[in-house]
């Protein structure tokens, strides 16, 4: 049975380390500092990230904030599944921005044992994380890593805090998410006032993923993207969820606010243009998810370049290579 021994939630809220000793780095991490000590040539800051930990606050004051984490609670559970694919133990994980904790709770579902797995919370910043090198056999991320200001140096401490041979399996909102709702905003507010402004926060591109994973240490990597449809009885009650997921926009870019007239014409074009035959309105959310794996000697790897002993032009007579033996079984 393949499941965590002992998992680690890491909530992302300021950064109070309640950590034993024994598991923390001993070297601070600062901003513009990789995992590793060298100093990081660049210096992004997309989002306001006190303004997404205010909103996040907000969303989980509400009261009845478990109704909007219908989306945190079906891709919780595709991780577990994608964890459980993988045909061995994993004495100590990590859930990188757990929030309420969903791919525990699916992992758990899937327990064939009667003893749940044993969880330890984290107060902490998952933009720096306060592990020490080759702490975690299982590091997990589910929709937290889109609000991530330096992605690439994000990928470069998960891997920093796997063991060799660990995994890291994420999912993260892919940039055709919610497409309708930037379409729609946008063409409302030029023809009302005469020019848009971006109200969908920036998401990343798949083929870039892998390239980002890879630069960061991972092989053996994995990418693959899909979508989940909502569907809602217009657009207000989509943006009245987003809210109360705490995933509203919080981009430097952002326009603060939207005129009364605009909203209602944006909510008239998302009606005309994708309304649904009974009525309500489509939401696209694309989901990424990415496997990667910290190098480790016994892994297997690729031959060496020029090692093969038949060229792809034979490939079409390899019956005829094949002794008559193994032909017939």
């Amino acid at each position: 049975m393949q499941r965590p021994a002992g998992l680690w939630r890491l909530c992302p809220r300021p950064w109070a380390a309640r950590v034993p000793a024994e598991n923390l780095g001993r070297r601070e991490v600062t901003s513009g500092v990789s995992p590793r000590g060298s100093t990081s040539p660049r210096t992004l800051n997309i989002f306001d990230r006190d303004l997404k930990r205010k909103q996040k606050n907000w969303a989980a004051r509400q009261p009845e904030p478990t109704k909007f984490d219908y989306l945190k609670e079906e891709v919780g559970s595709r991780i577990a599944d994608r964890v459980y694919d993988i045909p061995r133990n994993f004495p100590l994980a990590l859930d990188l921005g757990c929030g309420r904790g969903y791919i525990a709770q699916y992992l758990n579902k899937k327990n064939s044992l009667e003893t749940e797995i044993p969880t330890v919370s984290v107060l902490a910043d998952e933009e720096f994380l306060p592990f020490r090198e080759n702490t975690f056999d299982l590091v997990v991320s589910s929709l937290s890593l889109h609000w991530v200001n330096d992605l690439p140096r994000a990928l470069e401490q998960i891997h920093y805090i796997l063991k060799p041979d660990g995994v890291f399996i994420g999912a993260m909102f892919g940039g055709d998410t919610l497409y309708e709702l930037r379409c729609s905003l946008q063409l409302a507010e030029t023809e009302r006032e005469g020019g848009f402004s971006p109200h969908i926060s920036p998401f990343t591109a798949v083929n870039d993923l892998g390239h980002l994973l890879g630069r960061a240490g991972f092989n053996t990597l994995t990418v693959d993207t899909d979508e989940i449809q909502v569907n809602y009885p217009g657009m207000f009650e989509l943006m009245e969820d987003l809210q109360g997921m705490g995933e509203s926009n919080c981009s430097w870019n952002r326009k603060a606010l939207l005129h009364r007239d605009t909203m209602l014409a944006a909510a008239a074009v998302y009606r005309e243009m994708y309304r649904n035959e009974d009525g309500s309105v489509p939401a696209t959310y694309q989901i990424y998810y990415m496997i990667g794996w910290k190098y480790h000697e016994s892994q297997a790897r690729p031959a060496e370049r020029g090692s093969a002993t038949v060229s792809f032009g034979e490939l079409g007579k390899i019956n005829n290579l094949m002794p008559q033996g193994k032909k017939s079984q």
